[in-house]
C-alpha cells in the first residue's frame, strides 16, 4: 500500500504529539444569554418595524468582544462565552508584513466586577486550539469562574488563529493504516505540505517565542491584568517562556504535565512510554486474577510488535462509529501509535492488557477499534503544520540518536521522523535563553501523573528545582493531564485564591485510585 502524505504526517503527529486527550471527556452546561426584554409591539408591528437585533457586545480595556457559542469538537455541545478576533503582525520584525488574525474568548466570570488577575489557560500538543477546550475549561475552573474571567487564545497557527492545517489529498486514514517509516515521502509530505501554507502563511513565525508576545498584546489589549496561568502538557512551556519574558505580568502559574525547558520534545518519549506501560503492567501481574487472565502484558506486548515486524499484514476489524467493516495493514509502527494513544488516559490504560491479548489471539477489534475514537480527539494535531514550526524551530537540532531505544515499542521513530521533517521546514529564531531552567520566585504548583507516558513526574521535580516558592503534586494512578481529576479543581481554585503552594492541604488526592484493569469486556474483578 503506497503511503500517503497525511499517513507520512500522521507518523510523526501520532507519535510527536502532546495532544491532551482528556480535556475532551467533560461539559459544561451551556450559559444562556441574558434574556431580551419583554416586546409589548403587535406581532404585526413587530414583523415590519422592529430593527434586526444587535449583537451582545462587551467591552474589556479596547477589545470589543460579541456573545459567540464555542463548539466542542466530535460534538453537538458548545459552551457560552464572549469572543472576538485580535489582529497581529505575522512577521514581528517587520511592521509591514503580513496581518493575521487570532481568535480569543473569554468566559465571563459571574460576579458583577470580576478580581483584576484573569485566569489564562495555555492548551497542548503543539497544535492544540485552547477554545475547542471550552467546555472542558468552563467545568474544571467553575469554582474559579466565581470572581474571575477566563481567557481561551488560540496560539497563532491553531484553531481560529490562521490554523497551519495542511489537507490530505488521498483518502483519510486511520491508525492501522501502512505507517512504515520512509524518510523520503516524510520529507515529500512535509514539502507538499508547505505549499499548501505558503499562500496564508510563513511557518517561520508560529514559534512558542513569537505566540508569547501576541498573549502580551492581547493583555495589554484587555488592560492590562495579571495573568493566572494554567498550562497543560506543551502549554506549560508557553507558561515558562511567557513568565520568563513577561514576569511583571504573571501572578501565580499551574503546570500540569510538565514540559521542562531543558528537554528537547521528543528526545525520550520513547524511554517515558516503556517505563509508564511496564508500571501499569506491573499492576496486572501483580494481581492474580489479572495475572491468570494475561500472564505477562509486557511479553506480549512485545511478543506481538516481533510477530508484526516480521510480517506486516492487512486485517479487519468493525469501526465502533459506522459500524462499517474496515481493513488496514497492521505493523509494527501502526502498533506503537496505537499503545500510546491508549497510555494517555487511566481509563483507556486499564483495556490494555485485553486489547493487546485479543490481537495476539487475532481479534484486532478491541485494539484498532478504541484507536479509531482517539483518533478523533488527535485529528487537530495530525494536520497541524504549528507543531512542526514549534519543533523544528525549538528542539530538532539538539535531538541525538538514542540507540537504547530501539527496541522499545516506540523505537527511534521519533528521532527519525523529526529529523525527515525538520530537514525541510522553515525554522524560526530561538532566544538564547530558550532552553535555560525557569527561574522565578511567583507562586507556581506543578502536577504530575504517576503514570504519564510522555511527561513523568521526573519532569515536574527537575523544573520544580529551580522554584523557591513551589510545589509538585504527583496523582496516583493518573496519565497525562490531570488538572481535573478528583478535588484537583478544588486545589487550583485554592492555590489561586491563597497563592500557598507548600501549605496547600493535597490530603484529598489520597482518595484517587488508579482504574481498574479490565479482565473482560464487562470489567474489572470484583
Amino acid at each position: 500500500m503506497a503511503l500517503k502524505g497525511r499517513t507520512a504526517m500522521r507518523i510523526g503527529a501520532l507519535v510527536v504529539g502532546l495532544g491532551v486527550l482528556a480535556w475532551g471527556h467533560f461539559h459544561h452546561p451551556q450559559q444562556s444569554a441574558a434574556p431580551a426584554a419583554p416586546d409589548t409591539a403587535t406581532p404585526a408591528a413587530a414583523t415590519s418595524a422592529r430593527p434586526p437585533a444587535k449583537p451582545q457586545t462587551w467591552q474589556v480595556g479596547a477589545v470589543t468582544l460579541t456573545a459567540c457559542q464555542l463548539g466542542q469538537p466530535n460534538s453537538g455541545l458548545s459552551t457560552s462565552a464572549w469572543c472576538a478576533m485580535f489582529p497581529v503582525p505575522e512577521n514581528r520584525a517587520d511592521p509591514h508584513s503580513r496581518t493575521i488574525r487570532l481568535k480569543l474568548a473569554l468566559l465571563r466570570s459571574r460576579a458583577q466586577v470580576a478580581s483584576k488577575d484573569m485566569l489564562v489557560f495555555l492548551a497542548g500538543g503543539p497544535g492544540q486550539a485552547a477554545t475547542d477546550s471550552a467546555g472542558a475549561i468552563a467545568t474544571m475552573l467553575d469554582p474559579l469562574r466565581a470572581h474571575r474571567d477566563v481567557l481561551l487564545l488560540d496560539q497563532r497557527g491553531t484553531g481560529g488563529s490562521n490554523a497551519l492545517t495542511c489537507k490530505d489529498s488521498g483518502d483519510a486514514t486511520t491508525p492501522g493504516d501502512d505507517d512504515s517509516f520512509d524518510a523520503n515521502k516524510m520529507r515529500a509530505a512535509a514539502a507538499d505540505c508547505l505549499k499548501q501554507l505558503a499562500s496564508h502563511a510563513d511557518p517561520r513565525f508560529y514559534t512558542t517565542t513569537v505566540a508569547a508576545q501576541d498573549l502580551e498584546d492581547v493583555r495589554k489589549a484587555l488592560g492590562s491584568p495579571q495573568f493566572d496561568l494554567l498550562g497543560v502538557s506543551y502549554g506549560t512551556r508557553m507558561a515558562q517562556q511567557y513568565l520568563m519574558r513577561y514576569p511583571d505580568a504573571v501572578r501565580s502559574v499551574v503546570l500540569d504535565s510538565v514540559v521542562p525547558n531543558s528537554l528537547a520534545l521528543g528526545e525520550d518519549f520513547a524511554r517515558n512510554l516503556d517505563d509508564a506501560l511496564k508500571a501499569q503492567f506491573a499492576r496486572c501481574t501483580a494481581e492474580p486474577a489479572c495475572k491468570k487472565q494475561f500472564g505477562d502484558p509486557d511479553q506480549t506486548l512485545y511478543q506481538l510488535r516481533d510477530a508484526l515486524r516480521a510480517n506486516p499484514h492487512e486485517v479487519s476489524f468493525r469501526d465502533p462509529q459506522s459500524y462499517q467493516t474496515v481493513k488496514r495493514v497492521l505493523n509494527e509502527n501502526a502498533l506503537a501509535s496505537v499503545v500510546r494513544m491508549f497510555a494517555y488516559t487511566p481509563a483507556t490504560a486499564a483495556l490494555l492488557p485485553l486489547s493487546i491479548d485479543a490481537a495476539a489471539h487475532g481479534d484486532v477489534g478491541p485494539l484498532l477499534g478504541q484507536a479509531k475514537i482517539l483518533s478523533g480527539d488527535l485529528a487537530e494535531l495530525m494536520g497541524s503544520g504549528m507543531q512542526y514550526s514549534v519543533i523544528c524551530s525549538e528542539d530538532a537540532d539538539l535531538l541525538t540518536p538514542r540507540p537504547q531505544d530501539a527496541s522499545t515499542i516506540l523505537g527511534t521513530h521519533m528521532v527519525d521522523a523529526l529529523k525527515a521533517v525538520c530537514s525541510v521546514w522553515p525554522k524560526g529564531t530561538r532566544p538564547a535563553d530558550f532552553h535555560q531552567p525557569l527561574k522565578t520566585d511567583k507562586p507556581v504548583l506543578l502536577l504530575a501523573g504517576e503514570y504519564d507516558p510522555v511527561t513523568p513526574p521526573r519532569y515536574a521535580e527537575e523544573v520544580a528545582k529551580g522554584l523557591p516558592d513551589a510545589r509538585v503534586l504527583t496523582l496516583k494512578g493518573q496519565a497525562h493531564s490531570v488538572m481535573s481529576a478528583g478535588c484537583m479543581p478544588q486545589l487550583v481554585q485554592h492555590f489561586v485564591e491563597k497563592l500557598d503552594p507548600k501549605t496547600l492541604d493535597a490530603s484529598c488526592l489520597d482518595r484517587l485510585q488508579p482504574t481498574p484493569i479490565f479482565i473482560d469486556f464487562n470489567g474489572a474483578t470484583p
